[in-house]
């Protein structure tokens, strides 16, 4: 297929759009079902090059959850904790544990439910029965991958009566060193970002604190790759091979931290036992029960449980805000990135209220010693990377 015509481009008013190669040769993807719109082709081209890297990078399978060109997480095959499926609605998932890219889906798909609805999926390898059984049952609007076993194929076909956008990419697929886009009917140009991230880049650690655990360069490395393909400004929480927040398109950067770092928070919430154990009625579905639990763990539990009637099955107790900032102050561990460097040491104190053990930023601001200096005050860990990571 050398171009593909789309019903229009970002908006409806938008006529016409295609998507070609610009030397007029084939795309190098397949379309197997649906008909993917100019936005869902542009999730799914970001997508696609987060989990392709973040799979080399780290060597086992990789999976993001996209919405409007930013990932709502990303996360490497890991199994998931007990606690862990029952936040993210896939303790019932038979085989769930025997495949690393349904565990990988799981987590990026689990963390930021509210955003990831209507997602796009992208995964680094072959898509399984197990792994279509979690999205199957999900609302999303497209998937990529480069390979589909054929009862994922079967399963996925199903969805939305057919129409379920399947995309098969050529995983050997190398783009051209340089891009071009137009912007007002003004082309620019530039050579492609392909800067790669590995643990070369965390060796300059400017804390009194030096000790980098594995576990946390892979997930300090789970955390810039994902920042890679994120609208800046971006900052990104991580965790055990996932990212639990993300922070995007914000002006400022400590807005990025604050979003980020509310989004890990109820991230850690989600998996405390007051909201596992929330007594929903048996015929409240998912997406309810995302929206309801996003408010309970809020400052304004009241709003949901005065009609719990609707909901559970008795009225719950409403977590207290000192109870909430107790299990918050009891985590340590989390690791963060940010695509630029932090100006203010007020970053910092904002991620030490989500448990921030570690840190990488590429420094050069006029106040890093004072960003350093807050580190060191928590005896936080933080690399210099000395590489910004803009994406627009």
């Amino acid at each position: 297929m050398r171009e593909f015509e789309l019903k229009y481009g970002c908006n409806p008013n938008q006529k016409p759009a295609k998507v070609y190669m610009e030397d007029g040769g084939e795309l190098p993807f397949e379309i197997l079902s649906g008909r993917p719109g100019y936005i869902n082709l542009l999730d799914a081209m970001n997508s696609w090059q987060l989990v392709h890297e973040l799979s080399a990078a780290l060597g086992c399978d990789a999976a993001t959850s996209f919405k409007h060109v930013s990932p709502t997480s990303a996360a490497i095959g890991r199994r998931l904790p007990e606690e862990l499926k029952r936040a993210c609605f896939v303790d019932d998932i038979p085989g769930l544990d025997d495949s690393p890219m349904a565990c990988a889906y799981a987590r990026a798909r689990g963390t930021d439910r509210m955003s990831s609805f209507g997602d796009w999926i992208a995964l680094s390898g072959t898509c399984d029965e197990v792994t279509a059984s979690i999205i199957k049952r999900e609302v999303s609007d497209g998937i990529i991958a480069p390979d589909f076993t054929t009862r994922a194929l079967e399963i996925l076909s199903s969805k939305k009566k057919g129409a379920y956008n399947i995309i098969k990419i050529d995983r050997d697929y190398v783009p051209q060193p340089e891009e071009t886009k137009q912007v007002f009917g003004i082309t620019f140009k530039q050579g492609r970002n392909n800067f790669e991230i590995n643990r070369e880049l965390l060796k300059n650690i400017v804390t009194k604190n030096k000790d980098l655990p594995e576990s946390a360069a892979d997930d300090l490395i789970v955390a810039l790759i994902t920042l890679k393909y994120t609208q800046s400004n971006s900052v990104c929480f991580a965790r055990d091979g996932q990212a639990i927040g993300v922070g995007a398109g914000q002006q400022s950067r400590i807005h990025c931290t604050r979003l980020a770092g509310s989004k890990a928070d109820n991230w850690y919430l989600r998996q405390s036992e007051a909201v596992l154990n929330l007594p929903f009625k048996s015929e409240i579905g998912r997406a309810e029960r995302d929206n309801a639990i996003d408010v309970y763990i809020s400052d304004n539990p009241e709003d949901v449980l005065a009609d719990w009637q609707s909901l559970f099955t008795e009225k719950p107790r409403a977590l207290s805000r000192e109870e909430k900032r107790a299990l918050l102050d009891s985590i340590t561990g989390t690791s963060l990135g940010s695509d630029a460097f932090f100006p203010f040491g007020d970053n910092i104190e904002r991620a030490k209220k989500s448990g921030v053990s570690f840190v990488a930023q590429p420094g050069g601001s006029v106040r890093d010693s004072q960003v350093i200096e807050t580190c060191d005050k928590f005896g936080m860990v933080m690399a210099f990377t000395g590489m910004r990571l803009f994406h627009h």
